[in-house]
């Protein structure tokens, strides 16, 4: 097995407590096209189909490693206010990600990330990476939905 065919998966989730109505950071989250303010290395989201639902699609590109990363979503799930589930269609490995959004209160909720992956050569060796970069990331979301 040569390490092009390694193949070692993660599965993790993330939440974080932000100081925002639920439905506007739901709005927020669900749209990728926001994804380049608070996705570290982000650098275009743009939606390819619309309007959201189940079945839409778009892409972004990244930059990661000194590399630049184009994929393509489809949204698999979509509950309005509440989760957005999304897959990747074409990438450099194969990722799923679930959003999803719980009111705490007035003015408050969290904002939990399920993040799946299998990358495959040695970018399955980056898990940690990956994690740290989440949980960044929302860090970014909280910080700047709670700055507007």
């Amino acid at each position: 097995m040569g390490p092009s065919s390694f193949v070692m998966g993660f599965d993790f989730r993330h939440s974080i407590e932000i100081q925002r109505p639920a439905a506007e950071v739901f709005d927020y989250v669900a749209n990728p096209e926001n994804n380049p303010a608070w996705q570290s290395g982000m650098r275009l989201c743009r939606w390819t189909s619309e309007p959201l639902r189940v079945g839409a699609t778009y892409e972004q590109q990244a930059a990661f490693m000194g590399k630049t990363i184009e994929t393509r979503f489809r949204v698999t799930r979509y509950e309005p206010g509440v989760r957005i589930d999304i897959e990747s269609t074409q990438s450099t490995f194969p990722i799923q990600v679930t959003r999803s959004v719980e009111a705490l209160g007035e003015g408050r909720c969290r904002v939990t990330a399920h993040v799946r992956g299998q990358p495959t050569g040695v970018l399955a060796l980056m898990s940690g990476v990956v994690r740290r970069s989440i949980r960044k990331d929302y860090a970014r979301l909280a910080t700047t939905l709670q700055g507007q």
